[in-house]
């Protein structure tokens, strides 16, 4: 793969934004977005257990999705308390995605503040958080509805590889998911990487961008980008997401929800094998014609 930094600036004007990363869909990492944030430092897991300890939410484990997973489910369900408890204590391959703490913990929004400067179209009814153990993986994919992301990691250090949408071919998009069907698991590792360039050889033409985040940071995701997120350290972010500001985008992200995937749900249920099958024929046949 051909990976470069992504940029990292401290403190970054609307201007200088919109010209640099937002219109030319690339992404950055901003140090002080969050320096003013009172949720910086009074976000804990201490402060997480008091507040909403006893909510019940799904787990994820690494394993990655094979012809018969449904979409979104959970692996495991626990009480955010005790999970918290089990990450806390070490090494645990387990995550939590798209938790609205906010619906339980309204308060809380009162502790960040919106960079409505920085671009419009904030879905302000769902900022979410992620939560994983030491060693839990999200897998490579891009978010269904190709919203724009500001991503503010608030503790532990998380390593984050990118790739444009247009890469999707040389990534070995399934056809019909957001997913990706190679591994990218410890991809920075020599030792203990997952990936396959005999299976997926196109892999290594692919143009992307890694980073490790730490406390603090806050990620510009431009829409549609592909993301692979590996804990470094047991920790939490939080996502505000931006709707496209045209129809033509927001309409390929609404064909993603309730076309696309009802699509894939459809076939998974009534023909799983040969679906699965069929698909990855189509992205190996998309994949070749990419590799240089």
């Amino acid at each position: 793969m051909n990976l470069q930094n992504v940029p990292v600036v401290t403190s970054i004007s609307a201007a200088e934004f919109k010209e640099k990363y937002y219109d030319a869909q690339k992404p950055v990492v901003i140090r002080d977005l969050s320096k003013d944030w009172p949720a910086l430092n009074k976000l804990n897991w201490d402060y997480f257990k008091s507040i909403v300890g006893d909510k019940q939410v799904g787990i994820y484990n690494n394993v990655k999705s094979d012809a018969y997973t449904p979409i979104n489910k959970a692996d495991d369900y626990t009480s955010f308390g005790e999970y918290i408890d089990m990450i806390k204590s070490g090494p645990a391959a387990w995550r939590i995605f798209l938790f609205n703490i906010f619906s339980h913990a309204p308060q809380l929004t009162k502790d960040f503040t919106w960079p409505d400067h920085l671009m419009k179209g904030f879905v302000k009814r769902v900022p979410m958080l992620f939560v994983g153990g030491q060693g839990s993986i999200t897998h490579m994919h891009f978010d269904i509805d190709l919203s724009h992301i500001l991503h503010t990691q608030f503790v532990g250090r998380k390593r984050v590889l990118l790739f444009p949408y247009e890469e999707q071919h040389k990534l070995y998009r399934k056809p019909f998911e957001v997913l990706s069907l190679a591994d990218f698991s410890n991809y920075w590792d020599p030792e203990r990487s997952k990936i396959n360039y005999e299976e997926f050889p196109a892999l290594k033409d692919a143009n992307g961008y890694e980073i490790i985040l730490e406390h603090g940071d806050t990620l510009f995701m431009p829409g549609g980008y592909w993301h692979h997120m590996e804990y470094l350290e047991s920790g939490f972010a939080m996502s505000l997401r931006a709707l496209q500001p045209k129809l033509t985008d927001k309409l390929k992200g609404v064909w993603n929800i309730v076309g696309m995937r009802n699509i894939d749900t459809v076939f998974k249920k009534t023909a799983p094998q040969w679906w699965y099958e069929y698909k990855k024929e189509k992205l190996f046949q998309a994949a070749d014609r990419k590799i240089v």
